[in-house]
């Protein structure tokens, strides 16, 4: 729903479609954030709890190290990692660049809660695991706060509940804290919330205790319902994850019976990004495999 407003701010989108609703446009594919998810429920389908990050590069270079044709729309951070592997670099080297920061893991860490339900902190070591391989610091808190909030929330944990299991399993002093601390304290006021959490004149928007923090805000916002993916829209930035993160949240909150038909029907994985490792797949079928797996 995010992708026709991304990098964007809230007053373009704003004067372009007015208030958010729903989908911008009539495309409604997913993105490189959909094809990541669906790859790492893969990994996780295969390996459950038993996961490592070795499995996690091996299937990396397996399948997208050597991939043709390039990654059209993958971001900065999963590039630098096929680069680092290529290179020969393992896990957590591999994660280790210039975008080691970035939304990347957050985007793909829903499922890991899905997985995990019901436990925040297996969660959101599962997410540590696969985002070693592309990611480090802040980068691999993000996705933590994302997977353990979405694992509370799967056992039925309210928002607040929820965010509270976020925060528990990043560092106090870390910017994902802060970010998550500002989305409550802001009640996901929009612009309160940009002012607080975008880096201005910093040129890139995927930052991931940004994404984080705009994302949980509209959850807060929204207090756990669907309205939340629609709100992260209107804040723009990096709208197709921060849509994505509240959309997360909001489903693993209220169930997928909860989700607006027209949203949910938005067909199988298109493949584009990571070709057809990924290809075909639908994902609430891969939830509720990770479900029945996790079972």
């Amino acid at each position: 729903m995010g992708a026709p407003a991304e990098n964007m701010t809230a007053e373009a989108i704003m004067e372009r479609w007015g208030p958010v609703t729903g989908f911008l446009t009539d495309a409604r594919s997913g993105t490189d954030d959909t094809e990541y998810a669906a790859f790492s429920a893969l990994l996780l389908l295969r390996h459950g709890s038993a996961l490592t990050s070795d499995h996690v590069a091996d299937a990396w270079i397996e399948h997208l190290a050597g991939r043709a044709g390039g990654f059209p729309g993958a971001g900065f951070s999963e590039l630098g990692t096929v680069e680092n592997l290529r290179a020969g670099l393992r896990p957590p080297a591999s994660g280790e660049h210039l975008h080691s920061w970035s939304d990347g893991l957050a985007m793909r860490a829903a499922v890991h809660g899905v997985f995990a339900a019901g436990d925040p902190a297996e969660a959101a070591r599962l997410a540590a695991v696969d985002g070693a391989v592309s990611h480090a610091g802040e980068g691999v808190y993000a996705g933590q706060a994302v997977a353990a909030a979405v694992a509370a929330a799967m056992s039925g944990a309210g928002v607040e509940r929820a965010v509270e299991a976020g925060l528990a399993v990043v560092p106090d002093s870390s910017w994902t804290a802060s970010a998550l601390r500002t989305a409550v304290a802001t009640g996901g006021e929009v612009s309160s919330l940009l002012d607080a959490l975008v880096a201005h004149r910093y040129p890139w928007t995927d930052l991931g205790p940004e994404a984080a923090g705009l994302a949980f805000g509209a959850f807060v916002a929204e207090k756990g319902s669907f309205s939340a993916v629609p709100r992260a829209v209107s804040m723009g930035r990096d709208a197709d994850t921060t849509a994505a993160i509240a959309g997360a949240l909001a489903g693993a909150h209220c169930g997928f019976t909860a989700i607006p038909p027209e949203w949910a029907d938005i067909g199988p994985v298109t493949g584009r990004c990571l070709g057809e490792v990924v290809a075909g797949l639908h994902l609430a079928d891969l939830a509720a495999q990770l479900v029945e797996r996790a079972s």
